[in-house]
Order: C-alpha cells, then sequence, then structure tokens
C-alpha cells in the first residue's frame, strides 16, 4: 500500500469519523446548550486520547521548538474550526454544512501549491474540479443560500485549511497522538470556560450515551486527520474529504428525514467518481512503477 493508498482511506475514516459525530451532535443539541456539548464532549475524548497516547508510548515532548509553536498555532486554528462549524451545523441541514466544507480539497490543495511548492498533474486538478462541480450541484447555491451560518461555513473552510496546511509543516518527530490530545484538550479548557458563562443544563440518559459516542467518533476524527495531512501527497488525498458529504446524505435522510433529489444525487455521484478515478490513478502508477 503506497502512501497515497494509506492517505487516501485515513482520510475517508477522517470524514466518516468526523460526521457520524456531527449527526450526534446536531441530535443532541436540540436539547443541550452548545459549549455544554463541546465541554463534555471534549472532556471525554481527551480521557480517551491521554491513556490511549499513554498506552501506545506516544506520550512525549522531545521535538523541536519550532514544532511545538506549530501545535499551538494549529489548536487556534481548529477552536475557530469548532466554533464556527458548529455553530452553522445547528443552523443548517447537515449535509448542507457539510457540503460548503467541499471546498477543502481545492483551498488544502491551492494552499500546498502556494506554499510548499506542490506539484500536482493535471489529471489530479480534472479530478478535483470535477468533485467541486458535485458538490454545486447538491448545494446549488443562490440568493437564499448566502445567510450568516453559510458564512460561518466558509469561515470553517479557511480555519480547517490553515489547520491542515500547519499539520503538513510538522517534522515526523511530533508524534501524532501528542497533536490529537493538545487539539481535544484546548477545545475542552476553552469550551468549559464560555460554558460557564452560557450555563449547564440536565441531560438525559439517551443524551449522555450520544455525547460518549460523539466523543469517540470526534477522537477518531482527530487522530485520522492529523495522520492523513503527514501520509501522501496533499493533491492526491484531499479529493476524499469528499467522501464526508456521502456520509452526509446519507444519514441526513436517516436521522433527520431530508432526501435527497435527483440532481443531489448525480452531483454525490461526480463526488464519488473523483474520489475512484484519483484512487485508480495511483494505482496504475503503482502497477507501472
Amino acid at each position: 500500500m503506497t502512501p497515497n493508498v494509506r492517505g487516501a482511506l485515513l482520510m475517508m475514516g477522517s470524514m466518516a469519523a468526523f460526521t457520524i459525530n456531527d449527526t450526534l451532535v446536531k441530535v443532541v443539541g436540540q436539547d443541550m446548550p452548545l459549549f455544554q456539548l463541546v465541554a463534555t464532549r471534549g472532556a471525554l475524548a481527551t480521557i480517551l486520547v491521554f491513556f490511549l497516547a499513554r498506552h501506545l508510548g506516544a506520550l512525549h515532548f522531545n521535538f523541536p521548538h519550532h514544532d511545538k509553536w506549530l501545535v499551538v498555532f494549529r489548536c487556534l486554528a481548529e477552536l475557530s474550526a469548532t466554533y464556527f462549524f458548529l455553530t452553522a451545523l445547528m443552523h443548517m441541514p447537515l449535509a448542507n454544512v457539510t457540503a460548503v466544507l467541499q471546498a477543502l480539497p481545492l483551498t488544502v490543495t491551492l494552499g500546498a501549491v502556494l506554499f510548499f511548492r506542490e506539484a500536482i498533474g493535471w489529471r489530479r486538478i480534472v479530478a478535483i474540479v470535477m468533485g467541486f462541480t458535485g458538490m454545486l450541484l447538491i448545494v446549488r447555491p443562490g440568493p437564499d443560500g448566502f445567510s450568516i451560518y453559510a458564512i460561518y461555513a466558509l469561515v470553517a473552510v479557511v480555519s480547517v485549511t490553515a489547520r491542515d496546511l500547519i499539520t503538513r509543516r510538522m517534522s515526523t518527530e511530533v508524534p501524532s497522538m501528542v497533536v490529537t490530545l493538545a487539539t481535544s484538550l484546548s477545545i475542552t479548557l476553552v469550551a468549559t470556560a464560555v460554558s460557564l458563562f452560557e450555563g449547564w443544563v440536565p441531560v438525559s440518559t439517551t443524551s449522555c450515551v450520544m455525547v460518549a459516542s460523539a466523543a469517540v467518533f470526534v477522537l477518531m476524527g482527530y487522530l485520522f486527520s492529523v495522520v492523513v495531512m503527514r501520509v501522501g501527497e496533499v493533491g492526491f488525498v484531499a479529493p476524499f474529504r469528499y467522501s464526508s458529504l456521502l456520509w452526509a446524505l446519507g444519514l441526513g435522510w436517516a436521522v433527520f428525514g431530508d432526501w435527497p433529489d435527483a440532481v443531489t444525487l448525480l452531483g454525490a455521484a461526480l463526488v464519488v467518481g473523483a474520489g475512484m478515478f484519483t484512487l485508480f490513478r495511483e494505482r496504475s502508477r503503482q502497477t507501472v512503477d
């Protein structure tokens, strides 16, 4: 398995974990204040990642000072992304807000080209554009689509782009588990501090179970999202972020009763086609080599 194929699988796993987490958060968010939810979920995720890191022997901070600053900046970008994305998620359909984030393969790949001088071939550019076209068919932006929460989703795109590019700059000496722990801990501390002003409410057993499940999935998403930016080429891995849209469409229908129409399904088919074409090209190159 080449680094690019491994990165593609990690990206798809990350997108599945994050979208399932988003679904749970959107459901529980109807009965629980946002920051109470994020603080509770974050505390559970932080505890899980701490013990996992200790078990794997990956809990050490013996890496360059420059990388420590990158970890700090990555946490700040993740904080921004979490706030703007979850706020948009609470006020927009799951598939819609997820679709806005499908601009990420374009923004991350562009950032890699501009800042890291990473070269991409025309076939990968075509695949990314094809996936982006599929996203436009799903979103079908118009005058009604430019609400304040759509802008929040776009700010989340910028924040996640910065997060991924910062991760790309980290040296291999930085353990992925340390980055994951720092991310989870920073979000938990900030959310807890803000929740003290927002207020807490009693929650049901069902909500507690869903928050605990969300913590497990967001932990998986955090870890995979760190590793994936350190494996393979950004231009190859980025299109597989589109798979989150397929999860959002399926879960949106199953949980919230949102059934996609024919045009939306066509867009989803283009998204799948873009990812499969890119994966096929990588395997073909491996066979030739």
